[in-house]
């Protein structure tokens, strides 16, 4: 459902486009974070979060409250951000750790939204993280992204990291968040409209751990902050721990705050904003103490004494599809198209990004793609939709631990089963228990078994759809 919020007034000039402005062909500002949960904003009503540029952002377009990754793990949700497909199918179910499989990544070929932005006449560029892959042929611009500066990896520090500049690997001095965005802010200003429109990617590292350094201005905030927390009566949990944490994650939010509102302003002394779609997301959320754990998909407890080890899961991991890791903060402002305190209840996900940012350029989707995403511009625009608010997600963990989950969503419930450690199956009711704090899996309900059949029936439609190996695994 598309609702507008009552109308208030914004300083950002985003809201003030001509309809004209908007008949030309857009460019495209596609900034994505990494390890950014929505309850980490101002806008979510998070007693500390100081994010007053995102707020404005958020209030400016379409805030989209139910959007999530299919995978809470840097590696595969990018490639399903980037390609429309899962990452099953392009053989990324976890991480790439550089360790242990130094060769491995996309494969080259494979059809992404940049290419085919590229393809059209856009000027492209990347700034920031790819996590992609390490070899030459994993490139960013074998992938439809003419300029790169940033990381191939999966991390660098927060302070003089080592990026790729023009082709070559140095030593950038500075704050990471700050450096990128000057970097966005420069190719800007070299950017000529007469060659075209533009789309250009900005990959935030942060908030991803370790946080600190920061600004000053960035940590005064939260300086001696006593921070409440999500979930304090969790048995056993390292309180001061998660205060600590919580005080350095929101420090480096706030830094991304800043900078944003710097590439904002940018963007109107340019006189670029009138044409110019702005898409803010992350590539998947964030548990700071929720249900006794930290950090994402492949979770860490973050209480005085973690549960023993099993087979699969070592000591200290918590595996998990919890919504507080699945669920990204996502905005989309397109002057004169999506009015201000635009709210979007629609379920959507990163793999919806493909076919939307192509039907926003006028793109047509050619039939020999493969898109597992569907066009939110509908919803964008107002009109009438029948839309699916069920949701399917997977993770394959092998590197701190060793896990098949795959996971159904509708608005009511959430299944997780763990194929490879099937004691670990989990059945949320969200209406009732949106915190997942009870796991009704094992209940003796006969309505809450036939729940888990039906959901389990939908899950493993999905999971034949998408011949995934653990399905075939499962019939054997």
């Amino acid at each position: 459902m598309r609702r507008i919020r009552p109308m208030l007034m914004f300083g950002i000039l985003l809201l003030t486009t001509s309809l004209s402005a908007a008949e030309e062909r857009p460019n495209i500002l596609f900034i994505l974070t990494d390890d950014q949960a929505p309850w980490a904003l101002g806008l979510s009503g998070h007693p500390h979060a100081h994010t007053p540029h995102l707020d404005e952002l958020f209030q400016s377009g379409a805030y989209l409250p139910n959007s999530f990754t299919v995978t809470p793990v840097c590696s595969p949700s990018r490639v399903s951000t980037l390609t429309s497909r899962y990452g099953s199918e392009m053989g990324i179910t976890d991480w790439l750790n550089p360790r242990v499989e130094p060769d491995h990544g996309i494969e080259p070929g494979i059809p992404t939204w940049p290419e085919e932005l590229r393809r059209t006449g856009y000027q492209t560029a990347l700034i920031g993280k790819w996590h992609l892959g390490l070899l030459d042929s994993q490139h960013p611009t074998q992938f439809g992204y003419v300029d790169f500066m940033g990381f191939r990896g999966g991390g660098t520090s927060p302070f003089r990291p080592t990026l790729e500049v023009d082709g070559s690997t140095q030593t950038v001095n500075g704050l990471t968040t700050d450096i990128l965005t000057d970097e966005a802010i420069r190719w800007l200003r070299l950017y000529d409209k007469k060659d075209g429109p533009f789309a250009l990617s900005l990959h935030y590292r942060a908030p991803h751990a370790r946080w600190l350094p920061v600004r000053d201005e960035d940590w005064e905030p939260f300086d001696g902050l006593d921070p409440e927390l999500p979930h304090p009566d969790y048995p056993d949990l390292n309180v001061e721990y998660v205060k600590r944490r919580t005080r350095e994650y929101l420090a480096s939010v706030a830094g991304v705050d800043r900078n944003v509102g710097k590439l904002l302003e940018e963007l109107e002394l340019l006189q670029l904003h009138e044409n110019t779609i702005i898409i803010y997301t992350s590539d998947h959320g964030y548990n700071m103490g929720h249900n006794g754990i930290w950090h994402k998909g492949n979770g860490h407890w973050i209480v005085n004494t973690p549960p023993p080890a099993t087979e699969n899961i070592p000591r200290g991991q918590r595996p998990n599809m919890y919504d507080h890791s699945i669920r990204v903060p996502t905005a989309i402002c397109w002057p004169g198209v999506i009015e201000a305190d635009t709210v979007i209840d629609e379920t959507v996900s990163n793999l919806d990004w493909f076919p939307t940012i192509l039907s926003m350029a006028n793109i047509p989707v050619s039939d020999d793609l493969m898109l597992r995403g569907h066009d939110l511009t509908p919803l964008l625009k107002g009109d009438e939709a029948e839309w699916d608010n069920d949701f399917y997600g997977e993770y394959t963990t092998k590197h701190q631990s060793q896990t098949q989950m795959r996971m159904y969503r509708t608005p009511r419930w959430k299944l997780v089963r763990d194929f490879r450690n099937p004691e670990r199956d989990e059945l949320y009711d969200l209406q009732n228990d949106p915190e997942e704090r009870t796991n009704l899996y094992d209940s003796d309900d006969p309505k809450i078994q036939e729940t888990i059949r039906d959901l389990s029936t939908k899950m493993s439609r999905e999971m034949q759809a998408l011949n995934d190996s653990v399905w075939s695994e499962k019939q054997n």
